[in-house]
Order: structure tokens, then sequence, then C-alpha cells
């Protein structure tokens, strides 16, 4: 142990640091248990479905009249600078309270009206140790629940003086305003790629050099193969070849790392009915995610379940990648939507695949349409790398400034 820490129930923290239940933080006051009737306007009811983390987000709550509202909130008025907390189901989950709109409590949560940096105090609660507290304190072998009690004796490590609390509390702030500012700006990058797809892939707008007329075709006439995998469940363990289903193919990615392996022998007995190649087109036609589209980036050779179609195209004439974003455009996935309508199993057969129909202009527009899109993935998946990495500081964060191993003041 470093010289100057000292060895607590809550693990290693500096020696001044105190350790103190939550009630010593914040008054802990319940909600009423009690359902009430719910109104089609009117007051905000913060129900435990509504506390995540984050600050609160009163957008998609139930609402209660005047009435209710009142009886609710007759021993306490929730105010901007509380913490709301969950106590059944999703039990432990806290938001922070960053709006001075008026609203009242459902049953099974708790608001905490914090004595010491109420950020702070947020940011312990979301903390790895004080987590851990909230699992041992559950209750209960299915649907699990933290009574008042546990909430109140939560054991708290805070240093002793205010300006380390809030300097703690600014710098964890400081990240949270980077991560919302990469939120928002990644949900501006998404929109104006819906609009880009939404113009470049219908000929409303023309890039730069361009003009014609452009056709519609059927993937049947612009397809060389479409073909799926095989019907059969090969044995898995093998260490040979990549074997593909549907779950690995993403919203315009293929995701290989959780891919199951095959032997050869495996292999061989799938490969000869679909020979997968770089560049063909997948596409996913059975399970809960049918319609997502990927183009195959790997040289090497892999096996495909039939729940993944492969589509591959004559380069000369026409480019995979235009028509995997006419798939995951707006119109393509509710052509596959009606295609699929009716049936008791969420499916795309072969047939319903080679009849879907979009628009087709030159290969050298489709070429570089699809290079316009692709750059704007590329810019997307950057900022989401983006994002991870500053998440993943965040969490780094909350461990060191929440145990005082690292000191800001």
């Amino acid at each position: 142990m470093k010289p100057g820490y000292k060895q607590t129930e809550v693990g290693v923290i500096p020696e001044e640091w105190e350790v103190l239940e939550l009630e010593a933080f914040a008054r802990v006051i319940d909600s009423l248990h009690q359902t009430p009737q719910f109104s089609d306007d009117g007051y905000p009811m913060v129900r435990v479905t509504d506390i995540k983390t984050g600050d609160l987000n009163l957008a998609e709550t139930f609402k209660v009249s005047k009435a209710v509202y009142e009886e609710f909130v007759r021993n306490y008025k929730p105010k901007r600078g509380d913490i709301v907390l969950s106590r059944v189901g999703s039990y432990g989950v806290s938001s922070f309270v960053e709006t001075d709109e008026p609203f009242c409590m459902g049953q099974n949560t708790v608001v905490l009206q914090p004595r010491a940096p109420a950020r702070l105090l947020y940011y312990v609660l979301n903390s790895r140790g004080i987590r851990q507290q909230i699992e041992d304190g559950s209750y209960g072998s299915g649907y699990k629940s933290l009574s008042l009690k546990n909430i109140k004796e939560l054991r708290i490590p805070l240093p002793p003086t205010e300006p380390e609390q809030r300097a703690i509390a600014e710098a964890l702030s400081d990240v949270d305003a980077l991560l919302g500012a990469l939120d928002r700006l990644i949900a501006k990058k998404r929109d104006l790629k819906q609009a880009a797809m939404q113009q470049l892939l219908t000929g409303q707008i023309r890039l730069p050099g361009f003009q014609g007329e452009w056709e519609v075709k059927t993937l049947q006439e612009v397809c060389q193969k479409i073909q799926d995998g095989t019907h059969f469940s090969p044995k898995l363990g093998g260490n040979d070849h990549l074997y593909v289903t549907s779950k690995n193919i993403r919203f315009g990615t293929l995701d290989m790392s959780t891919a199951e392996r095959i032997s050869a022998a495996e292999h061989d007995k799938i490969y000869a009915r679909c020979d997968v190649r770089k560049g063909d087109l997948l596409l996913t036609k059975d399970g809960a995610n049918t319609g997502n589209a990927a183009l195959n980036p790997l040289d090497e050779p892999f096996s495909l379940l039939s729940s993944v179609a492969l589509l591959r195209f004559d380069d000369r004439r026409h480019a995979a990648a235009y028509f995997m974003y006419q798939l995951l455009s707006t119109q393509g996935q509710e052509q596959i939507k009606e295609m699929m309508s009716g049936n008791a199993i969420t499916r795309l057969t072969l047939v319903k695949i080679r009849a879907l129909r979009f628009v087709v202009p030159t290969v050298l527009e489709q070429t570089a349409i699809a290079s316009v899109l692709s750059d704007m993935d590329a810019e997307l998946a950057a900022l989401e790398q983006r994002r991870a990495k500053t998440r993943a500081l965040k969490q780094g964060m909350l461990q060191e400034l929440l145990t005082g191993a690292t000191r800001l003041l």
C-alpha cells in the first residue's frame, strides 16, 4: 500500500478520506407505493423504466393529472440537482436531474437530495465499488430489488474538502460534456447520411458530371448470382475456416468478432454450394435482423448458413456497394418489409430477393454514389470509435478519481 493510503471496507483510499453511509451525504426520499391513474397529458411521472444512466429524460414518461401529481409530491417535489434512483427490476440505476420541469416519482423509485456536490455523488453512485455494494445488497430470487435501508446504508468514500470534491466532479463532468457533444455530432452525421441516401439513391440530386435516364431493374436482372448458404448445420469447433450466419451481418458491416470456425472437411461441404468471394454482397434473409446487408471485405474463403444470401455482381456493369446502400435505404427496407408481410416467421426467400426492384444509373454513377456514402460511413465510424475511447477513458477516470488513486488537489 502506498504511503498516505488506508485499507477500508470499500477498498484502498487516501488516509484523510471518509467512508460514510449515503444518508450522511443525501436525504433519501421514498416514493408512494401505489399505482396512479395515468392521463393523456399533465405532469410527467418518472417510473423505474424512465431511470437510465445520464441526465433524466422526461420525453417518454407517462403523464398524470394535477391532482395525482400533487398527491405524489406532497412529501417532496423533485428539483434540479437531485438524483433519482430505481429500486426494483433494473435496481440501483440512477439519473441526474438537470431540468426545472416539474415531475413526480412513481412507485419503486427514490429521490436523493444531495448534501455533498450533487454531480460528484451521482458519479460515486455509478462507480464500480458502489455498483458492487448495490448488487450485494439486492434481494429476491428473480425480480430483484433494493430496500430503502440498503440504499441509505451504502458506504460512500469521499474526500473531506469541498474543493477536492468539486474538482473531481468537474473533471468527470468535462468528459461527460465531450461524450454529449460526440453523441450530438454522430446523430447529426447520421441524419445527413440518411438525407444523402434518400437524395442520391433516387436521383433527386445528381453528382457533378452525370446525366441521363435511370432504369428500374430487379436484382435478378443485375446479379450474376443469388444464392443462400447451407441448409444443414455443420459441426462447429474446427479451426480452419470461418462460418458466417445472420448474426454476423450488421447494418452495412460484416462483424466477424463472434463468427464460429469449422473444420476444412465441414467447410468443403458448404463451399461447394456457395463459394463466397471478396466483394460479394451478403444479405440476411432469416431472423430478427432480416434485411441487413454488408459487403465481404475478406480475402479468405468462409462458409455461409442459409440465413444469409450471397449476391454477386459483374463489377464492369454494376457496383455491389451501390446495391448495398439501396437495400439499406428507407425505400429498400420498405420493400423488404412488404415482401415479408403475412409471413408467420420473419423470412426472405430467394424468389423474393430476386424480385426486389431498384433504380439503376450507369456503373460509373453507381460507383460515385457508393463512394460518397462510404466516405460518410468512414467518418461516422471514426467518430464512434472516438466516442468508445472516450467512454473507456471515463471509466478509468471514475476508478482513479473516486478511489483517490489519482488526486487533483
